[in-house]
C-alpha cells in the first residue's frame, strides 16, 4: 500500500483514538499506525506549549524536545492523514495480517499471495483485498480476522491459528478455514477447520480460562515498530476481538496555555517565541525581527531580548509531573484578572446566581481558551495512568525525541465552589469518605498497586459529580453532545500547597477560531441558574432506581463509585479524566436511598 491514501481522521483522533499502536477500521479492511520512525517529522510543525512539553520530558526523558502537530495538507485541511508518503500523512500497515475469503472462508495470512491489494485512486474508502482465484468468486474480497492475541506488557499479534486447531506446532501445511456457525459472530459460533488434515475446533475454548493456558506464549511483538526479531516476552497471551475497547488505551497528557507572567511584555514575546523571535539570537536580531510589529514600540530591544532569554530558560527548567499542571490554572481562575486577557486565553468574571452563591464562590466565563494535547504512549488490555500497573509502550524504537500533539481552541465555564462549605460539609461526610477509601484500597490491591496511594478523598468525588451532572445537563437541554465536553477538575486539601476546589468544564475544536460561544452563555447568571437547577432535580431519581441508588462504593463491580450509572451521571471516556470514577450522586443532593450526605439541600434547587 506504498504511497496510497486509504483513509483521513481528525488531528486530535491522532491523540486519542488512532493514536500510534492503534488500529483503524476501514471500510474494507483495518490498519495499524505506524510508529514515530516512519511519521514525516520533517514536514510536521512544533507546537509550542512549554509546561506540558517538561511533563512530558518528566514522563519519557530529557531527550524530547519538540511536541509536533499532525501533518496537513498544503490548504490546511486535516488529512488525508493516513497515507503512506514521504509527502505528507500519516503511514499504517494493514493488520491483522490474516484475512478471510468473504466467500469461500479461506483464511490464510498476506505473505501467503493468495490474497491482492487492490487500490482505487477515485474512491480510496473502496480499496481491499481480493482473494484471488477464488473457486466461488473471482474477485471476493478479504476481510481482516477479527481474533488477536495481546499481553500485559502491550505486545500484540494475530491469532495463532494453526498452534491452536492442532494443538502445537505442526507439520500440517493446512490450508485453514474458519466459517461462522451461528449468526451472533462471536466465539461461540465461529468454528476454525483445517482442509488438510479435517481437524475442527471452535474458537470458544480459547475464551475461557482453561482455553487460555493453551495458547502459546506471547511473541513479544510490537506490529507498530516493525520489530524483528521480536521482544523477549513469555507472558500469558490473551485472545481479544479486533476492535475492542482494552486492545489500546492512550496515555495523554493536556495543559491549557496561562500566562507564565503577569508582565505584559513577557506575554506578548510568550505568544511569538516560536515564530517571530525563533532564530533570534542576540539583541541586534530582535531589531530585525520586531520591524512591522506595532505592538512592541511601547518597549526597546533590550527588554526584549531579555525577557526572550527568560522565557527559553524554561525550556532547561526543572521537570513537571502531571500534578503539577493543574495548580497554576487553578490561582488563575480563582483570582481572574481580565487584565491578563491573551490572543490564547480571554476570562470574563460573572456574579455566581444569587440562590446558590452560598455554595458557589465565583463562576468564571472563558471565552477564548487554548489546550494543547499530548500524546505519550499508550498500553493494552488496562488503561495506562498514575493509578495502573500498565507498562507504557514506547512511540517508536529507542527513546522519542518528540511526540504527536493537537492544539484545540474553545470556552469554558470555571465554578469555584465556597472553601468554607465544602469544609464543613466534609466533616458531615466522613462516614461515606471511609467507604470510598476502603473501595479504593480494594480496587488497587486487586490490580497489585500499593493499596493506600492516590487516593483523591471525599472533596474529588464531590467536585467530579457536580460536573458530570453539569456536563449530561447542558447535553439535554442545549443540544451539546456528551463527548463534544471535557472536565478539568481543581481539588486538594488544605493539608496539600494550596486548597483548591473548582470544575472547569470546556469544549474545544482543532480549528484557528474554536467554537462559537454557546458554551459561555450557559454560564450567564440567569442561565446557569437554570441548569444547575435541572441538573440537581434529575439526580434525586435515577431510571436505574432503586439499584442506582442503593449502590455504595464497596459494592461497585470492576469500577469505583457510588450512586452512579449510564442513566445518570456517566459520560463518554473522552470527556471524563477518571474513568467514571469517584461518582456518587447522594453528595450532591438526596436520593430516594440516603439524604445524609447532600452537599446542596432540597429547597437549593
Amino acid at each position: 500500500m506504498s504511497g496510497q491514501n486509504v483513509g483521513a481522521v481528525r488531528p486530535t483522533q491522532l491523540i486519542y483514538t488512532y493514536g500510534v499502536g492503534s488500529t483503524v477500521d476501514l471500510p474494507q479492511f483495518s490498519a495499524m499506525v505506524m510508529g514515530l520512525d516512519d511519521w514525516p517529522a520533517a514536514q510536521m510543525e512544533e507546537v509550542r506549549e512549554d509546561r506540558l512539553l517538561r511533563v512530558v520530558r518528566q514522563v519519557l526523558g530529557a531527550q524530547v524536545r519538540q511536541l509536533k502537530s499532525a501533518p496537513l495538507r498544503e490548504d490546511n485541511v486535516p488529512g488525508p492523514l493516513f497515507r503512506n508518503s514521504l509527502e505528507y500523512g500519516v503511514p499504517v500497515a494493514a493488520f491483522p495480517r490474516w484475512l478471510v475469503c468473504t466467500q469461500c472462508r479461506l483464511l490464510a495470512p498476506i505473505r501467503s499471495g493468495l490474497y491482492e491489494f487492490r487500490y482505487d485512486s477515485t474512491r480510496p474508502e473502496r480499496s481491499r483485498f481480493i482473494h484471488r482465484n477464488c473457486p466461488r468468486l473471482a474477485t471476493a474480497t478479504a476481510i481482516p480476522a477479527r481474533f488477536l492475541v495481546a499481553c500485559e506488557n502491550g505486545h500484540i499479534d494475530d491469532f495463532p491459528w494453526s498452534e491452536y486447531l492442532h494443538g502445537g506446532a505442526s507439520a500440517c501445511p493446512g490450508p485453514l478455514e474458519l466459517r461462522d456457525v451461528g449468526a451472533s459472530g462471536e466465539a461461540a459460533d465461529v468454528m476454525l477447520m483445517c482442509r488438510a488434515c479435517q481437524k475442527r475446533k471452535p474458537l470458544a475454548p480459547a475464551f475461557s480460562e482453561d482455553g487460555k493456558n493453551d495458547l502459546p506464549p506471547c511473541r513479544g511483538r510490537h506490529p507498530h515498530l516493525r520489530v524483528a526479531p521480536f521482544d523477549e516476552c513469555h507472558s500469558l497471551a490473551l485472545p481479544i476481538t479486533l476492535g475492542a475497547t482494552n486492545m489500546w488505551f492512550a496515555r495523554t497528557l493536556s495543559a491549557l496555555s496561562i500566562p507564565s507572567s503577569t508582565d505584559a511584555l513577557d506575554q506578548l514575546v510568550e505568544q511569538d517565541l516560536p515564530s517571530l523571535f525563533e532564530d533570534v539570537e542576540s539583541e541586534r536580531d530582535v531589531k530585525l525581527a520586531r520591524k512591522g510589529h506595532a505592538r512592541y514600540d511601547p518597549y526597546a530591544d533590550a527588554q526584549i531580548w531579555t525577557a526572550i532569554q527568560r522565557l527559553r530558560l524554561q525550556d532547561v527548567a526543572a521537570p513537571l509531573t502531571p500534578k503539577d499542571l493543574k495548580p497554576p490554572e487553578w490561582r488563575l481562575f480563582s483570582r481572574p484578572d481580565p487584565a491578563k486577557n491573551s490572543a490564547n486565553l480571554r476570562i470574563r468574571v460573572t456574579p455566581p446566581p444569587v440562590k446558590y452563591s452560598e455554595w458557589i464562590d465565583s463562576v468564571v466565563l472563558i471565552e477564548r481558551l487554548r489546550e494543547v494535547q499530548a500524546l505519550a504512549g499508550f498500553s493494552r488490555l488496562e488503561p495506562a495512568g498514575d493509578d495502573s500497573t500498565a507498562k507504557l509502550v514506547l512511540l517508536r524504537r529507542g527513546p522519542a525525541d518528540w511526540v504527536p500533539a493537537a492544539e484545540v481552541r474553545g470556552e469554558g465555564l470555571f465554578l469555584r465552589l465556597s472553601e468554607t462549605k465544602v469544609s464543613k460539609w466534609l466533616v458531615g461526610g466522613r462516614a461515606l469518605e471511609a467507604q470510598f477509601f476502603s473501595a479504593h484500597r480494594r480496587w488497587r490491591a486487586q490490580r497489585g498497586l500499593e493499596p493506600s496511594v492516590g487516593f483523591p478523598s471525599l472533596r474529588y468525588v464531590l467536585l467530579h459529580s457536580l460536573a458530570h451532572a453539569l456536563i449530561r445537563q447542558f447535553s439535554v437541554e442545549c443540544g451539546y453532545a456528551a463527548a463534544s465536553l471535557r472536565e478539568r477538575i481543581y481539588s486538594s486539601t488544605p493539608d496539600e500547597e494550596e486548597s483548591m476546589a473548582g470544575i472547569l468544564i470546556y469544549t474545544a475544536a482543532p480549528d484557528s477560531e474554536g467554537t462559537l460561544g454557546g458554551l459561555v452563555t450557559l454560564g450567564e447568571t440567569a442561565n446557569l441558574e437554570q441548569h444547575l437547577d435541572q441538573a440537581l432535580e434529575g439526580l434525586e431519581i435515577c431510571s436505574s432506581d432503586p439499584l442506582c441508588a442503593e449502590t455504595q462504593p464497596e459494592q461497585a463491580f470492576m469500577s469505583l463509585h457510588g450512586a452512579a450509572c449510564h442513566n445518570c451521571l456517566f459520560l463518554p471516556e473522552t470527556s471524563c479524566e477518571r474513568g467514571n470514577r469517584y461518582l456518587d450522586r447522594t453528595v450532591l443532593f438526596p436520593t430516594m436511598e440516603c439524604a445524609a450526605f447532600a452537599f446542596f439541600t432540597p429547597t437549593t434547587a
